[in-house]
Parts: structure tokens; C-alpha cells; sequence
């Protein structure tokens, strides 16, 4: 694990890495994140082993704006609702893959963030540097806590080297952005047919 202060990243050398499946640790709105390319099938393995993660749980993922997130997901005025109120910030949405319904498109996600019944988890991400690092990769970055499934959400990268030193999989880069807010995880919301559907409550809460 190779730690780098938040002062001291070069995000074009960062992006290159996870163009090659590194995988980073980075602040985030809520807590210290793991994640990778989320175009880059190994690299999500690799996450979920460094998380000790269950392989049939999908792992959302974060991009910089909304239209990013346009162009993986099936759009909606219900969804489009949820963005322009609550987005950027700590709410994740699932909606239907673009993929899932055979559009043709050369931007496809893994498996490991595509759910099996064709759902992605996305989050336009308040946090600039999750947010620039989207943006230089042009592609979503997956983003789950940085943590061994089951254990407290580091809010330090010293929870973040306590929970990984003695493990066999570990994260390649760690960005060190200091001691983050104590705020919950974000809340999940499903949007299909246009109904929205509350599946965990957490640092936004929704009110439409």
C-alpha cells in the first residue's frame, strides 16, 4: 500500500494506474472509498477481494456529473427529479442498465457493478478528488467503503492501513486527505417505472 498525501497526487499519473487496474483508496462525502476502473473486470475482482466481499453484491460506482450517469443508465423524469435535487451528494440511485436493454454502445460496465437483473448503483460524488479522477478516466469509478465487509467505515487512513496490513490482498494506492466528517453512508434509492423505492437510509434524506 503506497500512501499519498492529498497535496501530492498527480491525477493524470493516478488515472494512468487505474487505466492499468490498479486499485486506490480516496476520501469521499461520506468515508474513505476503495475502488477501480469500473470498466476494468480484474480490477473489480480485486476490489472485492481486498473487501472480502460476497461476489454476487454489486458495488455502486460514482461518477463526476450527471451526464455521465446519463450515459449508462435508462433516464426517467422521476430520475432526473432525484438529480436535480439531491445530486451532486451522499444519494445513490439504481436504475436499469442501457446495456441491459441491447442498446448499442461502446460504454459497457462489469460485471461486479452491472447487477445480474441489469441494475447499476450510481452517485454524482460532492467530493472533488473522486470527481476529478471520473472525469480525467471518463468512466465511473466504483466506490465502496474501505473496509473489510462487516467492519466500521474508516473515516482515516490509519483505519484504512489497520483494517488491510495483514491481509493478502491489499490496495495499491491510498490518498490521504486527512481525518473526514463522521457522516453516514449514502442513502440508496431504486428508480424503475417510475417509482422510487428507499433501500437503505443514510446521510440524505429524501423527501419528494
Amino acid at each position: 500500500m503506497q500512501v499519498v498525501k492529498q497535496d501530492d497526487i498527480n491525477d493524470n499519473r493516478i488515472v494512468e494506474m487505474l487505466r492499468n487496474g490498479l486499485t486506490i483508496v480516496y476520501p469521499t462525502e461520506t468515508c474513505y472509498g476503495l475502488g477501480c476502473d469500473a470498466r476494468n473486470r480484474e480490477a473489480i475482482e480485486k476490489v472485492a477481494k481486498i473487501k472480502q466481499r460476497q461476489e454476487n453484491k454489486p458495488m455502486l460506482v460514482v461518477v463526476p456529473d450527471a451526464a455521465m450517469a446519463l450515459e449508462y443508465l435508462e433516464w426517467s423524469p422521476k430520475l432526473q427529479e432525484l438529480a436535480d435535487k439531491y445530486w451532486p451528494g451522499a444519494l445513490t440511485v439504481v436504475g436499469e442498465s442501457k446495456v441491459h436493454k441491447v442498446i448499442k454502445s461502446i460504454k459497457s460496465l462489469c460485471a461486479g457493478v452491472v447487477a445480474p437483473d441489469g441494475t447499476i448503483a450510481f452517485r454524482v460524488t460532492s467530493h472533488p478528488i473522486p470527481a476529478q479522477l471520473s472525469r480525467l478516466l471518463d468512466a465511473p469509478l466504483v466506490s465502496t467503503s474501505a473496509n473489510i465487509s462487516g467492519q466500521e467505515q474508516p473515516y482515516n487512513v490509519e483505519a484504512v492501513q489497520r483494517y488491510f496490513a495483514n491481509q493478502p490482498d491489499q490496495p495499491d494506492i491510498i490518498i490521504d486527505a486527512g481525518e473526514l466528517p463522521r457522516r453516514a453512508p449514502s442513502t440508496i434509492v431504486r428508480v424503475l417505472d417510475g417509482k422510487v423505492e428507499v433501500l437503505r437510509e443514510g446521510e440524505t434524506v429524501i423527501n419528494l
